[in-house]
């Protein structure tokens, strides 16, 4: 079993970069104790290695894993760097190991605690992703699109398909205040870039209009003999209410309609 489990890796955060600590670990014989990105520096008392990323280091484990484990495993551990799951970058590193060993069996290791692990990530990664895409809430700002979103993962490349298919014509941002990124698109051309300090710009008096019009039919289409807080939370969780436009409200305009208080 190889050593390295009073040590730590640093990289810097990128996919690349995380391949290349896969390849650190083989070429010195180590497993590190844990792998952190340039955010997550912490004080400890293990010694601390930085590994660059070499660009052709990467794409030599890259090409290797549908070769050694299938095509299945490399999408998998794609997602599986999206997550915002503690020691992610280790379980990853550790999953290639045992899929170097097992080939393509090691995806149905479901009693491995690293592959274990990994699944619930992806599992939760996919869950978020999957409500977002019926969350999201545009504006319109002079004829483009925009939203924004605060996710606990990196959801925004699960996403563009689905959003890039629905307006295929339109112009339009999502911004990520979490990851400080954005996905913007104009036809047929997507791009995920990083996004530091974005500040949607305020709607228009035709945009607040639409966006009361929206609070309205939300409202009127509720059965009030049916009306439940609790299964509402359970189908649309309270965290993501703060960009949902049924939820808001625009302090520049009164409300056409009192909010129900639960």
């Amino acid at each position: 079993m190889p050593d390295g489990s009073n040590l730590i890796y640093q990289y810097d955060g990128t996919f690349a970069g995380l391949l290349c600590c896969v390849f650190e670990s083989y070429l010195k014989k180590e497993i590190p104790a844990d792998i952190f990105p340039p955010d997550m520096q912490q004080a400890t008392l293990f010694p601390t290695r930085e590994i660059a990323t070499d660009p052709q280091r990467a794409e030599r484990v890259l090409s290797s894993i549908p070769k050694k484990m299938g095509r299945d495993a490399l999408d998998f551990v794609r997602r599986a760097f999206l997550p915002c799951a503690p020691q992610k970058e280790r379980n990853i590193l550790l999953f290639l190991r045992l899929g170097y060993r097992y080939g393509p069996r090691v995806l149905d290791m479901l009693t491995n605690d690293t592959v274990d692990a990994l699944q619930k990530a992806v599992l939760h990664l996919n869950n978020e992703a999957h409500l977002l895409k019926g969350f999201i809430r545009f504006s319109d700002f002079n004829g483009a699109l925009a939203a924004e979103i605060e996710p606990k993962n990196m959801v925004l490349p699960l996403l563009v398909r689905h959003f890039c298919e629905r307006y295929p014509e339109e112009r339009f941002l999502i911004y990520d205040r979490t990851h400080a990124s954005a996905l913007i698109y104009r036809p047929y051309k997507p791009v995920i870039l990083p996004v530091e300090d974005f500040q949607m710009p305020e709607p228009d008096e035709e945009e607040r209009a639409f966006r009361e019009l929206w609070r309205l039919f939300y409202k009127t289409i509720e059965i009030e003999g049916r009306h439940n807080p609790r299964c509402r939370m359970s189908h649309m969780p309270k965290r993501y209410w703060k960009e949902m436009t049924e939820f808001s409200r625009d302090s520049k305009k009164p409300p056409l309609f009192s909010e129900r208080k639960n």
